[in-house]
């Protein structure tokens, strides 16, 4: 894939590949096991200046694009689904729509912080019976004029980072008889808004090193300069934040297989029976050259997305198609990972069994496959 990646691209991808082979590798599955969210990890890499990739110099990122950006997640995936994912919901979910949709006044205070890696971001809009029908939502912001605030009341369930963020994006219904155009989104402070509260950090079957949570609002204050965009503006915003996001879940996906990928391709070779490798016999061999195929094609899809993205094109089909392919390769070729290692694939010496369990969460999150075939159906027509 070199050919088509610009050098500076190139240069941006191996800083990240050597700190994540020297500082993140070998602790991945002790923080897995230990559930420990790696704070001393996402220190270092905004010592990297890699914590706001695509955010522009002028609020404190490194002015890079959506492909830079999908290179940087699929690395991290690469070694650690984890940290792939607390790094990606905090860029694209909890950084980039304060760029895409504040005023000048909120990317100072708040999307500045995330960039420069002074704080993590989080983003809420699934709710406990929301689901896939993610705009069904009971959470609600009543505006207090004598305040001049918002009063949000409601839970959210399944928020990566909730735990651990600074600021967080949350969706609410502002309007109840409007529908879509009665959702909007606004800033909160976990640290101050009185009355936000985590209720549960769930232990999940993978990806415990990022935190999931539930939370709840019980009467929270937010000033109304909080507000992001205009009241109405939500369920847009959201379409917009999820293409972007599913390109990342997309590179999440790509580095959980190469991951996995690399593990079984180092062990057929070394590993011998009847006097010679594994991956001589046509059985392994043509394991590992599928998953190898199905890698390419998935990385494919997910640098076609981001470049159209960075060239300013819709990419809705291209993102879900992209996230579609890639999630479901990542779970694919972790199995056959493991199943190649076979019994030591099983257990957690070895990192396949880690990779399998996290990328299943890649075909529900951001969208379940299902929805994917809903959203490109509905682009191509039919």
């Amino acid at each position: 894939m070199d050919f088509e990646v610009p050098a500076e691209h190139r240069m941006i991808r191996d800083t990240v590949r050597e700190f994540c082979e020297e500082e993140i590798a070998p602790v991945a599955q002790e923080i897995e096991d230990e559930h420990r969210f790696p704070e001393e990890v996402f220190d270092a890499l905004a010592e990297l200046d890699m914590m706001g990739v695509p955010v522009s110099e002028e609020y404190g990122g490194l002015g890079g694009d959506q492909l830079m950006y999908a290179l940087v997640t699929e690395e991290l995936g690469r070694v650690s689904g984890g940290i792939g994912l607390s790094y990606a919901a905090h860029t694209s979910l909890g950084a980039k729509p304060i760029e895409l949709f504040g005023t000048d006044e909120q990317k100072a205070e708040w999307l500045r912080p995330l960039a420069e890696g002074e704080g993590l971001g989080a983003w809420a809009l699934t709710e406990p019976g929301s689901g896939s029908d993610a705009s069904d939502m009971d959470t609600t912001a009543e505006y207090d004029a004598d305040a001049g605030e918002y009063v949000l009341n409601g839970t959210k369930q399944f928020i990566t980072n909730a735990n651990v963020a600074n600021s967080i994006l949350v969706k609410a219904v502002t309007d109840p008889e409007a529908g879509y155009d009665g959702i909007s989104t606004f800033i909160v402070d976990p640290d101050a808004d009185d009355g936000f509260e985590v209720t549960t950090v769930w232990d999940k079957m993978g990806l415990n090193s990022s935190p999931t949570c539930e939370i709840s609002f019980d009467d929270v204050r937010v000033p109304e300069d909080r507000l992001l965009g205009e009241e109405g503006e939500g369920w847009k915003q959201t379409m917009k934040t999820l293409d972007g996001g599913r390109i990342s879940i997309a590179a999440l996906s790509v580095g959980l297989a190469q991951g996995a990928y690399e593990a079984a391709k180092e062990y057929s070779g070394e590993r011998e029976q009847f006097g010679k490798p594994i991956a001589k016999f046509d059985a392994v061999r043509d394991k590992v050259v599928h998953m190898h195929r199905q890698i390419e094609r998935a990385r494919l899809l997910t640098h076609r997305a981001a470049s159209k993205y960075d060239a300013g094109e819709s990419v809705t089909r291209e993102s879900a198609l992209a996230k579609l392919d890639a999630s479901e390769a990542a779970r694919e070729v972790a199995e056959e990972a493991v199943q190649t290692l076979g019994g030591y694939g099983y257990t957690t010496d070895f990192a396949p069994q880690r990779f399998y369990r996290d990328a299943k969460l890649m075909e529900i999150g951001e969208g379940t496959s299902e929805i994917q075939h809903v959203v490109i159906g509905r682009e191509l027509g039919l």
